[in-house]
């Protein structure tokens, strides 16, 4: 009598369950990427905008974090939760302080260091390994966000400070990535993003509040805009970013987010008719030969564990000593407030 092997399903799932993480972090950069769309309609200062992006969003995120839970009551709130709202916040902050004190393209272009203090921090802060792909995959992306925005960038004494800001902008956002990531091995994306999107609105509430003084838009077209930017970029950019820093490691997440810029040219093309030259396609093309080179993948010895019968799941991430565990690393983001 002879038996057929069983094929063992639980890699194959959780094969799966990664596509579909990098499915959801490719839609959450192009919905992120479409922000300054709504910004640029949204007829109120920067910093008010920014205050409204995250807080008519909370309905919804309060919303989604009651039905993920099944009635279960919720995980206490954690450091990292609330490190990633601040971290937010302390983003949208230097942003827009770069915008008003440098050029866009400036700006834009510093911002996208945010990559390499994820990769830098990876290690050091959430114990997760970084593969030498996701390095050759960040010098791909930052050969392409340079195309897409360096025939604008402007290195001038006068706007010093401006180019400052828009560092920390990639810092703050960056620091976002790893208090996420860490934050989920413990709760789910929307209870995550909710708490997190709590702390952002009550920091940009106190900004807004100091730095601008007109809180209402115009007309209808300005309180859709903000609605919009809410809806999409918020509630769906970030949620989807949230809920893929679940299953895939913080540093190759960090670089599909480059596609918000290549996201941002697009609907730049497509709205306001803005050119876009042959070095920006070619910028934008290195963008995602960059993700491909940075994709996931097992490693020999996982490869070859996966083969055995009950063996782990392949989750996307290279495991380092702390990341095996998951819930008991040694990380600042990981005490309790």
């Amino acid at each position: 009598m002879s038996t057929t092997p069983q094929t063992p399903t639980a890699p194959i799932a959780e094969a799966g369950t990664v596509a579909v993480a990098v499915v959801a972090l490719l839609a959450g950069a192009v919905a992120m990427g479409v922000s300054p769309v709504f910004v640029r309609y949204a007829e109120v200062g920067p910093f008010t905008s920014a205050f409204y992006r995250v807080t008519l969003a909370l309905p919804l995120l309060a919303l989604w974090a009651r039905l993920e839970s099944g009635g279960q009551s919720c995980p206490r709130w954690n450091r990292a939760t609330v490190l990633a709202g601040l971290f937010f916040a302390g983003d949208l902050i230097f942003w827009h302080l770069a915008i008003v004190n440098t050029t866009m393209a400036n700006a834009t272009f510093l911002a996208t260091m945010a990559p390499v203090w994820v990769l830098m921090g990876s290690g050091l802060f959430i114990g997760e390994r970084v593969t030498r792909q996701m390095f050759f995959g960040l010098g791909f992306c930052l050969l392409g966000a340079g195309a897409l925005v360096g025939s604008s960038v402007q290195l001038e004494p006068e706007r010093l400070d401006g180019d400052l800001y828009g560092i920390i902008t990639s810092m703050f956002f960056g620091a976002y990535f790893l208090a996420v990531r860490v934050a989920r091995r413990h709760a789910r994306p929307g209870l995550v993003l909710y708490r997190s999107t709590l702390i952002t609105a009550a920091a940009l509430f106190v900004a807004a509040l100091v730095m601008e003084n007109d809180f209402t838009p115009a007309s209808w077209a300005g309180v859709a805009a903000l609605i919009a930017v809410a809806v999409i970029s918020h509630a769906g950019g970030q949620g989807l970013l949230a809920f893929a820093l679940g299953h895939l490691s913080a540093g190759f997440s960090s670089l599909v987010i480059f596609l918000e810029a290549v996201a941002a040219a697009f609907f730049g093309w497509l709205i306001f008719s803005e050119t876009l030259s042959p070095l920006q396609f070619a910028g934008g093309a290195a963008i995602l030969v960059g993700i491909w080179v940075a994709r996931p993948r097992p490693s020999k010895s996982n490869a070859a564990d996966l083969a055995a019968p009950g063996a782990a799941p392949f989750t996307g991430v290279e495991q380092g000593p702390v990341a095996e565990t998951g819930e008991t690393a040694s990380s600042p983001f990981e005490t309790r407030p």
